[in-house]
Parts: structure tokens; sequence; C-alpha cells
């Protein structure tokens, strides 16, 4: 079995182990995590710190949750906004971000037929 970019234990830990529930808990990340993703990328691109730390640390409890393991690419993007990184490493942590989420988004939307 492969490994998967999520884990579902918080989930359906909040969700007191109701599948229906989990579900919508999915539905729901995946409705704007992917979306808050996209600009948080675009605003690194345009070096728009503010705009970056606000997606990243709107994103960070989702990201937890589903036990993506990105807080350290997260705490980047913010240390960037606050200027005690460069923006060199706050690119490659969004990359990571942007990639990570995006292969869990696939992963998701199959295991849950979405």
């Amino acid at each position: 079995m492969m490994n998967k970019n999520y884990n579902l234990e918080s989930v359906r830990e909040m969700a007191g182990d109701d599948e229906d529930f989990v579900k919508v808990i999915v539905e729901t990340f995946l409705e704007e995590i992917p979306a808050d993703v996209k600009l948080m990328t675009e605003a690194i691109e345009n070096e728009n710190s503010a705009v970056a730390y606000q997606f990243a640390h709107k994103m960070k409890p989702n990201l937890q949750l589903f036990g993506m393991e990105l807080m350290d690419q997260i705490l980047t993007i913010e240390d960037w906004s606050k200027a005690k990184v460069d923006s060199v490493l706050a690119k490659e942590a969004g990359e990571k971000i942007a990639s990570k989420v995006g292969m869990a988004e696939k992963e998701l939307k199959m295991d849950f037929e979405l």
C-alpha cells in the first residue's frame, strides 16, 4: 500500500467516526484548500508576502487536521512575511505545499469517489 499524502486519523476523531461527516469535511477541504494554495502561490510569485501569510495562516489548521506535515513550510512563509527568511525559501516552501496538496487532492477524490 502506497503512503498517502494525507492522514484522516484526526478527521475521523473529530467526526466521531461518522463516515458521512468525514466525507463532508473532505469535501470542504477540497473546495477550499486547493484554491487557497493557488492564491498563496500567486502571492509568493508576486512577492506579496502579506497576502501569502494570510493564506498560509488560514490553511494551517486544515493542513494539520489532514496530517499533511507541512508545518515547516507554512512557518517558512509566515517568517518570510516578517522578513526573517529569503523569498527563495518561501518559493520552495510554496512549491512543496502546492505539490503535496495537489497529490492529496487527487487521492482524496479517488478515495471518496468525488
